[in-house]
């Protein structure tokens, strides 16, 4: 076990860059109220667990620390931690703290909705290469999201895990957006991450799909797997105030990831919560 604490960041990084430090009341001010405090918390913690650097410290700060740091109380750091606990994400031992474990972070699980935690989660990987970024027409199904767009840049990633490929990502960005966006920043950033934190974009709402798919031979070579393999196509559309802002096509290798998705049914009001 380590003896260094893992440094969450909790998704400030580029915003302490920018500030210089980050006040626990406005990382609580992030949180989403109308889901459930604990879900969220544990969607952050696990996309801070899956984008971390192999050599990184493995030991989570304490409960009150990381209490402080969502200004939440103890129980409810103590439901989230049960949560990915519970997933094998981390194992806890008295007096000597909690600990990820490192064997169970590349199964992750893919899923819709819940917090944009949850898409930095499924989106993160070791190292992503950029294997080209252009200008390209608007057309076909692009049309119906950029309406009155005629061009849009393109990304095209490959991500990788411990050298080996895990999913293929093609994005679609407005050209002002898109033309301040670097390959460092995608090196070890999600798309979305990188529009929100680094861009200061105002990502109002994101809609997600996800299909089956076999892998065409293009698929089979760029993530290394037989012609034909299970893969899951995942179609991400995020929107600022005005309307899309990118459209994300990634292939998930179907080896490495699953499709999860769950319900809470919350009887005060009657409802279904989605995590």
């Amino acid at each position: 076990m380590n003896g260094r604490v893992f440094p969450l960041k909790f998704d400030s990084d580029s915003i302490a860059r920018r500030e210089n430090t980050l006040s626990n009341q406005r990382i609580a001010q992030m949180l989403n109220q109308k889901l459930p405090l604990w879900y969220q918390i544990s969607q952050s913690l696990r996309a801070e667990i899956f984008a971390r650097a192999p050599d990184a410290p493995t030991r989570l700060p304490t409960e009150p620390e990381i209490a402080a740091q969502y200004g939440v109380s103890i129980i409810t750091v103590r439901q989230a931690l049960k949560v990915i606990e519970n997933e094998g994400l981390i194992s806890r031992h008295r007096r000597l703290g909690t600990f990820i474990v490192p064997q169970a972070v590349p199964n992750r699980p893919l899923m819709l909705l819940g917090t944009l935690e949850t898409v930095f989660a499924q989106q993160a990987s070791e190292q992503s290469e950029l294997l080209e970024k252009k200008r390209v027409r608007v057309s076909g199904s692009l049309s119906e999201h950029f309406r009155g767009v005629s061009e849009v840049i393109m990304f095209r990633r490959l991500r990788k895990d411990k050298g080996i490929p895990v999913s293929y990502a093609v994005n679609y960005v407005l050209p002002e957006i898109g033309k301040r966006i670097t390959e460092k920043q995608l090196r070890t950033q999600p798309m979305t991450k990188v529009l929100r934190d680094e861009l200061g974009v105002n990502l109002r709402r994101i809609e997600d799909s996800v299909e089956a798919q076999l892998a065409t031979p293009e698929l089979a070579q760029a993530l290394k797997i037989d012609l034909m393999s299970p893969v899951l196509f995942f179609t991400g559309i995020s929107y600022d105030e005005k309307g899309p802002v990118d459209i994300a096509h990634i292939h998930y290798r179907g080896d490495r990831f699953k499709f999860s998705v769950g319900f809470d049914v919350d009887a005060k009001r009657e409802r279904l919560i989605v995590k």
